[in-house]
């Protein structure tokens, strides 16, 4: 397995990371605006899920690729942890509103 290789399965491993973080606060989030019964806050959830779903397909379309066909190029267009962790942070702000 070559350097590159290596490190597309690490950037693998971390997107699922981050894919299973937003799934626990999307359910958090999903349980506390049934208790709460708001529907505003569940159009901002909606949007946050077509989000993570969007997010998701690429990281399976990551796993799909065969080690050794990736390029340079590809792995650092692969999209930025950063697009998680701002999608975590919405969930997270979501929640707090609601369980204020």
């Amino acid at each position: 397995m070559t350097k590159l290789d290596q490190l597309v399965q690490q950037h693998i491993l971390e997107h699922e990371s981050r894919l299973k973080h937003v799934d626990e606060l999307l359910e958090r989030a999903q349980n506390d605006i049934a208790q709460a019964g708001g529907s505003d806050t569940g159009e901002s959830l909606t949007s946050l899920k077509l989000e993570r779903d969007k997010l998701s397909r690429r990281v399976e379309e990551f796993k799909l690729k065969p080690p050794g066909q990736w390029s340079k190029e590809e792995f650092e267009k692969t999209g930025p942890m950063v697009v998680w962790d701002a999608l975590a942070q919405q969930l997270e702000k979501m929640i707090e509103r609601m369980e204020r």
